[in-house]
């Protein structure tokens, strides 16, 4: 593992947990879902189905990254992490995946994003956490703008999927805005 997991960050409905070894069982189980894997920007004739090796290699890149969580709503349900967190400049990129097409669209996602970026703004003293979309997965576009995220810009044609390009929309959000959004939902 890492110089130390994360701590539990717990919300109403998820918890964002450590990853542990046995984690790969969970994540065998939930497979490679065609189109969840197309809204990362893969490839439908990519996909392969869920070998207990990749659940292992899913699980052991987790257990490697220092800000990196298993999202659980009642089972394992997918990750979150805080990629190049880069202290000095106060900044970080978020990556999300939602693995259990059951859940998806029920605000999971979005509760999850909002706890990490709890922890990246209040314990880690981030000023500013991005993240990049491919223009088509509408549905995290509106999580993350749901959570504060802003769109900033796009890079054109950077995804290219199913043999077509396609923009990737540039957000981020704010330590500011966080601090502010807050103070409003209270």
């Amino acid at each position: 593992m890492s110089s130390g997991s994360p701590p539990v960050l717990r919300g109403e409905r998820v918890i964002l947990r450590a990853p542990r070894e046995e984690d790969f069982e969970a994540r065998l189980r939930l497979g490679a879902d065609a189109e969840i894997i197309r809204m990362y920007g893969g490839n439908r004739s990519d996909v392969r189905p869920m070998t207990e090796e990749a659940a292992k290699r899913w699980v052991r890149r987790l257990l490697n990254h220092e800000h990196a969580w298993i999202i659980e709503a009642g089972t394992l349900i997918g990750e979150i992490r805080l990629d190049r967190v880069d202290l000095r400049d106060r900044r970080a990129s978020l990556a999300i995946g939602i693995e259990d097409a059951a859940q998806l669209g029920k605000g999971l996602g979005s509760e999850a994003i909002d706890l990490t970026l709890g922890y990246a703004f209040s314990v880690l003293k981030l000023h500013r956490v991005s993240v990049r979309v491919v223009e088509y997965n509408l549905r995290a576009i509106r999580a993350y703008q749901k959570c504060g995220f802003v769109i900033e810009g796009r890079e054109r044609e950077a995804a290219f999927v199913d043999g077509r390009w396609y923009d990737d929309v540039m957000m981020a959000i704010l330590e500011n805005e966080y601090l502010a959004r807050r103070r409003k939902e209270r």
